[in-house]
Formats: structure tokens, sequence, C-alpha cells
């Protein structure tokens, strides 16, 4: 196991976005993102890091990256650093599994949120008034069972603070329905495949987000990390019982143990104890075999 990197300083590359997991960097024609261990809960960054998770999931998002281009074209150039531009070479000790180089591109300022069942922010609001993002849903469903069909939650996007569940006819109004209509469709398409992908390996896809930029051509492309234990809830599915705590592939262990505390979810984060941060990189190492077919190698 490495030792955990909270934060990344490239002396003499341009720093354009510090977000909670990622740094971005232009390089020029590209983006350099990197990976680091940081992990939030509740839109708030944690004081610990998780070893290893910036690589994992860097390699986790490349694996999807390659194998969704038929649905949508994406931003990734590489992630081998092999391919990486030569002004680069000196920083290969911190880039090497945790970084890619990427297409330059506009983010949209809203995230493409897809479930599949019924958890989380979605919970609470169907026990409120029933519904989802203002999407009716069907009387008498428990807590973490499937819904009948997928739905398109959108929210706003936040690097800091808390993200916030938006309608559909919000969406409309930031981004034009045609944008709109097009990239619901394409987000469902993405979460399907991954459904599919997963279940072949005991996971279930219970919700995930997607987020999407816009090129100087205009083209839009898949942006950002997809389809990670991150942007998803990734569960057991051998173990999988509606109404039941399901045993998780993703950071719903850390969302856990801080619901235990007497925290209102706003920073400063509470320390963690060794033993969640140990499970919860588990977790993640874990998630890649499952999901990549291959044994993580850090």
């Amino acid at each position: 196991m490495s030792k955990a990197l909270y934060d990344i300083d490239l002396d003499g590359l341009e720093l354009v976005r510090k977000g909670k997991v990622r740094q971005v960097y232009d390089i020029g024609s590209s983006i350099l993102i990197v990976a680091t261990d940081r992990i939030s809960a509740f839109d708030v960054i944690m004081n610990e890091a998780i070893p290893d998770k910036g690589n994992i999931l860097n390699q986790i998002s490349t694996y999807w990256l390659n194998n969704t281009n038929h649905i949508i074209d994406n931003h990734l150039i590489s992630s081998d650093f092999a391919d990486f531009p030569s002004s680069l070479s000196s920083y290969e000790s911190i880039l090497s599994k945790r970084s890619m180089v990427v297409k330059k591109a506009k983010p949209l300022p809203v995230e493409f949120i897809v479930r599949g069942y019924v958890a989380g922010s979605g919970w609470k609001s169907y026990q409120e008034n029933g519904t989802i993002c203002g999407i009716d849903i069907p009387k008498g469903l428990k807590k973490y069972e499937q819904l009948p069909n997928p739905i398109f939650t959108p929210s706003t996007k936040a690097d800091e603070g808390h993200d916030e569940n938006i309608t559909y006819e919000e969406c409309c109004k930031i981004l034009g329905q045609q944008t709109t209509d097009r990239l619901r469709d394409v987000s469902l398409a993405l979460y399907n495949f991954g459904r599919s992908k997963l279940a072949k390996s005991g996971i279930l896809l219970a919700d995930t987000k997607f987020e999407f930029g816009t090129l100087d051509s205009g083209e839009i492309i898949l942006i950002d990390e997809a389809l990670t234990p991150d942007s998803s809830r990734l569960w057991l599915a051998e173990t999988y019982i509606p109404g039941e705590e399901p045993e998780n592939y993703d950071k719903q262990i850390l969302r856990d143990y801080l619901e235990t505390l007497n925290w209102d979810k706003n920073p400063p984060a509470p320390p963690l104890p060794t033993e969640v941060i140990d499970k919860i990189r588990a977790k993640y190492e874990e998630a890649y075999s499952k999901i990549t077919g291959n044994k993580y190698v850090g």
C-alpha cells in the first residue's frame, strides 16, 4: 500500500481547478487531470486521504471511458504516462497511474444523474412527497428498492458546498430542451450499458452521475470520471434485499460512519478512524477487481 497523497504541487504547471478529489492543469493544447487520494461525503472534503484511491479511480474511469465511446465520445487522450507530453517527464512519480491527459472542453453547469433504485436523497424526497426530482414514483416502494425504470434526475454542480437536485424543466431552462433531451438519453444509455456489464460481475448499479463538456467545435462529449465508486452507488447483488442496507462497493461506508456522528454535514469534517479508512480502501480495491476483472497492483 502506498502513502496517501492528499495534495499535489506540480510547480511550473498552471492549476486551473482544484476539485474535491481531482486537480486540473492546463498543459497547452490539452488538459491534465490528476486524481488525489482525497475523499468527500455530503460535498465536504475529509481531512484524511485514502491510500491508492486516486490510482484506483483513475484506472476504473479509464476502463469505462475506453468501453463507452460507442455511446458518446469522451475527453480521454491517454492515461498511460508513456504517452504523456515530454514536458511532464519530471512528474512521473506523482502522475503515473493517477492521471490522464484529456481534450479541452467547457463543462456544462449540470450533473446528469441516473437512478435505478430508491436511495440517498431520492429516498428522502420519496418519503416526503412521493417524487424524486419532480418525477412521480409508484407508491409502496421500500428503501433501496429498484424503480420500474431508471430515471434522469439532474443537479447543479458545486466545487464547494452542496449540489442541488433540479427538475427536468429547470435543466431545460439552463441548457435548452434539445441539449437536455439528448444528454438525458445518452445518460440513460450509459447507465444501462454500465448496469448490464456490472451485473455480470455481481454488482448492482444503483445510481450514477455523468458530466459533459463542449469542445471548441461545438461537439458535446463525456468528461470527468464515469461509473466509478465516487460517482456511483455500487451494491453487491448476491446479498441485496429491498428494504435492507446493501453491501456497498462505493464510499457509502464513509457516509454511514458520518451518519452516526453528531455532525451537521458542513465543514470542518470530523476525523476518520484508521479502521474506517482501511475499510474504504479495501472496498475501492475490491471494486476495481470486480469492474475490470483484474487484480489491483499498486
